[in-house]
């Protein structure tokens, strides 16, 4: 299969959209020891929870610097962490935004889809065609290559709203992502710029290509995923191929609520973002 069938089928098969981001912050964590012994065993406790209430996101993201920055505890804990999950049948979307020139983004993309087995990633496009090539071309094998284009932070204005030849750097972006398709090309868009977020869906619905978005700022950065879903709807968009991600909403759902039981609190927030993004059919 396709990426694009894989993401059709794991939406389907869990009823759910919602991508899991995964920012481990030890500090957080209420699990004393090591930084590999907590990351693991608290994203562990969720998956157990998981597993016991039949209840999983369609995706899961992990963001590498936040493994990178423990060293080789926070790596050690990522590989086990990928290997479990995806035991349990849940794909892998690392968020690494990668980009470089040819021979390095080569290297890049073999260390995402062989040593780390991932299923997708997240890459920056600034230095352009021949830094995306070596990613794009994983496509063919069933690889999922998520270019970033409108982002949800608030720096993204600085460079992302630049005019060129009266069109915005992001619209300009969205053209190169057409430009370069093969399904599996996939876009990052984010959730608190609603507007910016129809504009890309219709312009991406128009031309025919099925270009799969990753939605990030949903929860804490202040985005609603069910008026995400009213923009995807609004412009025809295939929702079973799009997935929107939470990250501390859901990780450390445990600090809003009254009860230590992280991995309860987490996979409830789960269910939570599900009930709010509605039915997807």
């Amino acid at each position: 299969m396709s990426y694009l069938d894989d993401l059709r089928e794991r939406a389907k098969a869990v009823k759910s959209i919602v991508c899991m981001g995964m920012d481990p912050i030890v500090e957080k964590i209420p699990i004393k020891g090591e930084p590999r012994q907590i990351i693991e065993e608290f994203y562990l406790d969720i998956l157990k929870e998981m597993n016991q209430r039949d209840s999983y996101p369609a995706v899961i993201k992990p963001n590498i610097a936040y493994f990178e920055q423990y060293g080789f505890d926070g790596l050690n804990a990522l590989k086990t962490i990928i290997t479990q999950y995806k035991s349990s049948g849940i794909p892998v979307l690392l968020d690494a935004k990668r980009g470089d020139i040819g021979k390095t983004s080569t290297a890049y993309a073999k260390s995402v889809f062989e040593f780390w087995n991932s299923d997708a990633v997240t890459i920056a496009p600034y230095m352009g065609s021949d830094s995306v090539g070596p990613f794009i071309e994983w496509c063919e094998k069933g690889k999922g290559v998520y270019i970033l284009c409108r982002t949800s932070n608030k720096g993204a204005v600085d460079l992302q709203d630049l005019k060129v030849d009266g069109v915005s750097v992001y619209m300009k972006l969205a053209e190169n992502i057409i430009e370069w398709y093969k399904p599996g090309v996939g876009a990052v868009v984010g959730a608190i710029y609603l507007q910016e977020l129809e504009e890309i869906s219709k312009f991406f619905v128009e031309s025919k290509k099925e270009i799969p978005l990753l939605i990030p700022g949903v929860g804490s950065q202040g985005g609603g995923a069910g008026e995400v879903v009213d923009v995807l709807k609004k412009t025809k968009n295939d929702i079973l191929i799009h997935r929107i991600n939470s990250s501390s909403g859901i990780n450390y759902a445990y600090m809003k609520s009254d009860t230590s039981d992280y991995s309860k609190a987490a996979v409830d927030a789960l269910d939570t973002l599900n009930k709010e993004i509605g039915p997807l059919a």
